[in-house]
């Protein structure tokens, strides 16, 4: 099989409870990834949020590059 290197962009809405809407931006990209939170508890005690839902909202691959075949 070939194999490819695939540039993918994608955009969530994620629903994020925090005391500011800086706080919540800022946690929606600390805490967030590949549609899961990732924060811990700890996390969210010591700067007090919480994140909901993450809804992938644009999941677009803007092109493939043949690469070469590593040993796996």
């Amino acid at each position: 099989m070939k194999k490819y290197q695939v540039i993918l962009s994608k955009s969530y809405l994620v629903a994020v409870s925090a005391r500011t809407s800086k706080d919540a931006m800022r946690i929606a990209e600390f805490y967030t990834g590949d549609i899961q939170d990732i924060s811990i508890d700890q996390d969210r005690k010591r700067y007090n949020f919480s994140i909901g839902e993450i809804e992938c909202t644009i999941n677009d691959s803007l092109g493939a590059e043949e690469i070469e075949n590593s040993l796996d």
